[in-house]
């Protein structure tokens, strides 16, 4: 009762109007930094924060956070209409997004991308709410075998998982784990594989990588098939809403699953990539129609959106209550309490009541505002698919090549995301996905990290990731991930030789 009192205490705060004005204007910015391939929620949010300084607390954290929910609505609208993922997290989306609108069904893919991550945010908001102490406590049990065990478990089921062979998904992602290597050795501090340049000190940057694999290698295939843009018009009307949201509740139990992987994910922190694509994983794993995924289905869709606004959301839970990011953006807002003399922890909630239950009640709203902009501001998004792809083409080329300058302000990262942008071409003429490399250049330091910390505890020993039970059954299901398409293949050979 606690905790509800509170709540409504948060809504009057969040309701006045300047917060109102505040909440909608960060949505609209949030949506546009999404769209926008390379510059993502973080470094948005990151952008704009000297704008709040001259706000009070709860209306700058309430604004910034809108941008965030924004940037995670508005990554959907590209990855569906360009197959090029505004954000990382909306890599998976593209999968069965953009068949989708290939098919003239792109109203019914961003309606079930909206509504998902809609569902996604509600349930970690809800979390955050009531369960805070619970899940603070659990959080503080995690070390480096536990960080471990939960990216192997994302490595080991993106394997057993994936439509596509295993050796070729290994393969893949064995390249992204050496991409991932390039740079300074966080543990040793030597420079591996820079071979001399400066620029390689920091290693591939994954949004540069993921701009280019994805949005330089889809517009040189567009370009091999004469230059005819693959996109349909979407137009979302009342109809096409109901219509998918009569359908959306035959996969309640997806929607519910990619809601525990994405809270899992964002508290621990696994972050909302991963969590994507685990939840993509299982939910082909576990479809009556699992062949189907990759050609257009709204499932596809259903679970990254989901698992990414989860994900997203549940990551200021271990920003508020002990001080620690569960996601980039969450450390760029970490960073504005700390300037705005706010201290995260325990006592920010007996303290500064005000301040984490107004953020709090913005969550609900923002979330209900962002479903309600994005609906009816996707024409605005689909009307550019209306131009010839001859003009379209090099705009979104200059729009790539602008976000992966801003990342660094580098002209040597337009060149390498050119350069990824030929080896993404490479890879889907050659029929290898793309994703399980994405997967490992964006996790491969960190696990790495989490793996040498944990053999420098042990002395060498692998049993310290069975040392207790929580890293042990995490590790335990990995392995057994890793060795389901064995299994499936022997028990489908033993049905026959049974009957």
């Amino acid at each position: 009762m606690e905790e509800i009192v509170n709540l409504f205490g948060g809504f009057a705060v969040a309701l006045s109007v300047q917060n109102v004005l505040l909440m909608i204007v960060g949505i609209l910015l949030g949506v546009l930094i999404g769209v926008l391939p390379g510059l993502g929620g973080a470094n948005g949010v990151a952008i704009l924060l000297p704008l709040t300084f001259s706000m009070s607390p709860t209306s700058a954290i309430i604004m910034l956070s809108c941008i965030y929910w924004g940037a995670l609505f508005g990554g959907a609208i590209t990855s569906v209409l360009f197959n090029i993922p505004g954000e990382p997290w909306s890599v998976a989306t593209t999968f069965d997004g953009h068949p989708l609108a290939v098919q003239g069904k792109a109203s019914q893919a961003l309606t079930a991308a909206f509504t998902s991550s809609f569902v996604g945010a509600l349930f970690a908001v809800l979390m955050v709410t009531f369960m805070a102490p619970l899940v603070a406590r659990f959080a503080l049990k995690f070390g480096p075998p536990e960080f471990f065990a939960v990216q192997l478990l994302t490595f080991c089921s993106f394997i057993g998982m994936s439509k596509e062979p295993p050796v070729k998904t290994l393969l893949a992602m064995m390249l992204g784990f050496a991409l991932a290597a390039v740079g300074l050795d966080s543990v040793t501090g030597t420079l591996r594989m820079t071979f001399g340049s400066e620029n390689l000190l920091k290693g591939f940057d994954f949004l540069i990588a993921v701009i280019g694999l994805f949005g330089i290698g889809e517009i040189l295939l567009s370009m091999e098939e004469g230059l005819n843009f693959n996109g349909q018009k979407a137009r979302i009307t009342f109809k096409d809403v109901l219509s998918t949201w009569a359908e959306l509740p035959r996969y309640w139990v997806t929607s519910l699953r990619s809601c525990l992987i994405g809270c899992w994910m964002g508290i621990t922190p696994g972050g909302a990539t991963p969590a994507s694509f685990m939840s993509y994983g299982l939910a082909q794993r576990f479809s009556k129609d699992p062949d189907g995924f990759g050609k257009g289905k709204i499932e596809g869709v259903v679970a990254p959106e989901t698992a990414a606004h989860a994900a997203g959301t549940s990551a200021l839970l271990p920003m508020l209550t002990l001080g620690i990011p569960g996601s980039p953006t969450a450390a760029v807002l970490l960073g504005g309490l700390l300037i705005w003399g706010l201290q995260p922890g325990p006592l920010l909630f007996t303290e500064q009541k005000d301040f984490v239950w107004g953020l709090i009640a913005s969550m609900y709203l923002g979330n209900i505002a962002g479903l309600l902009v994005v609906l009816t501001t996707v024409p605005w998004w689909a009307a550019i698919l209306r131009v010839p792809f001859s003009i379209i083409g090099p705009v979104i080329v200059v729009i790539c090549a602008v976000g992966a300058y801003t990342v660094h302000s580098k002209l040597f990262d337009v060149g390498l995301m050119l350069g990824f942008g030929v080896m993404g071409y490479v890879f889907k003429k050659l029929k290898y996905p793309l994703a399980p490399l994405v997967l490992a250049l964006v996790l491969g330091d960190m696990a790495e990290s989490s793996f040498r910390q944990s053999m420098l505890i042990s002395g060498g020993s692998l049993g310290i990731f069975w040392a207790n039970g929580l890293s042990g059954s995490i590790a335990t299901l990995a392995l057994l991930m890793l060795v389901w398409p064995l299994l499936s293949s022997l028990w489908t050979a033993r049905k026959p030789a049974a009957s």
